[in-house]
C-alpha cells in the first residue's frame, strides 16, 4: 500500500479546538478523512469546532482517542508531554494509531509514553500564521510543513502534509528545537518591524500608514525570499 493510501480514509480526532486543531481537521476532512471527534472547553472553542467542522462530536480527550485511528493535538507544546503521559497511564491508546501533534518545540520523542502501546509517533508543523477560520485553508496551500518522523513512517507524514494542503520539509528530531526558535523569531520579529513603522507614521498624521508600511514589508520580504532561492546551494538542491 503506498503511502499516501496508508494516509488516507482514516477516522481522525482532534485534541485542541483553539486556532489550528479545527483548520487542519477541516482540511483532513476534505482530504477524504473522517473526524471522529474533537475536543473542546470554552464556550469560544465550542463555537470555533462547531464553525470548522459541523457535525463533528464535540468530546472528552480520552473519548477522542479511543474512537480515531489518527489522533491530531493541537495543543501548545508545553502542554503536549503530560497530555500524552496522562492518556499512556489511563491505557487509552491503542495499537497502531497515529499520533501526530503540531508543536514546533518537539519532534516525535514526545510521544515515547505511548510507543508502548504500538503508537506511530509523528510531528507535523504547518508554516502558517492561523486565525482559526477558513482563511486559514488558503494560506495552508503550498505552505511548508515541517515533517518530524522515524524513518519507516516518514512518508507517511509527508502525505499527510499534502493532504492538509501544504509541502513537506523533513526536519531532523535533534533539530526541532533550533526550528522553533527560528520560526518563532521570523514571527515575531515581523510584527515588532510593522508595529514600530506603523507607530512611526501614525505619530507623523500620514493616513493609511498599513498601505504604506504592508507594501514595503511584503516587497522587502519576497525579494529577500527570491534572493534566497538563488543561493547556490538552493540551485544545486533544484
Amino acid at each position: 500500500m503506498s503511502a499516501a493510501a496508508q494516509a488516507s480514509r482514516l477516522g481522525v480526532g482532534v485534541i485542541g479546538s483553539g486556532r489550528v486543531g479545527p483548520v487542519l481537521g477541516r482540511a483532513l476532512a476534505g482530504a477524504g478523512h473522517a473526524i471522529t471527534g474533537i475536543s473542546a472547553i470554552s464556550e469560544e472553542s465550542r463555537e470555533r469546532a462547531e464553525s470548522m467542522l459541523p457535525g463533528a462530536p464535540i468530546l472528552e480527550v480520552a473519548e477522542v482517542v479511543r474512537r480515531s485511528e489518527l489522533v491530531l493535538f493541537a495543543v501548545p507544546g508545553s502542554e503536549l508531554p503530560d497530555l500524552v503521559s496522562g492518556l499512556a497511564a489511563t491505557g487509552a491508546w491503542q495499537p497502531g494509531q497515529l499520533a501526530v501533534h503540531t508543536a514546533p518545540e518537539h519532534g516525535y520523542g514526545v510521544f515515547a509514553p505511548a510507543l508502548a502501546a504500538g503508537v506511530i509517533p509523528l510531528a507535523l508543523h504547518p508554516a502558517v500564521v492561523f486565525t482559526g477560520t477558513s482563511l486559514d485553508l488558503t494560506r495552508l496551500a503550498g505552505a511548508a510543513v515541517a515533517v518530524t518522523a522515524p524513518g519507516p513512517v516518514l512518508p507517511i507524514g509527508q502525505a499527510l502534509a499534502v493532504e492538509m494542503g501544504g509541502e513537506p520539509v523533513i526536519v531532523s528530531e535533534q533539530d526541532r528545537p533550533a526550528y522553533a526558535e527560528a520560526v518563532a523569531a521570523a514571527g515575531e520579529l515581523s510584527r515588532a518591524v510593522v508595529r514600530n513603522a506603523l507607530d512611526g507614521l501614525d505619530e507623523l498624521g500620514i493616513e493609511d500608514a498599513a498601505r504604506i508600511v504592508g507594501g514595503i514589508v511584503r516587497a522587502s520580504i519576497e525579494e529577500e525570499l527570491r534572493a534566497a532561492g538563488q543561493r547556490p546551494g538552493e540551485e544545486l538542491a533544484g
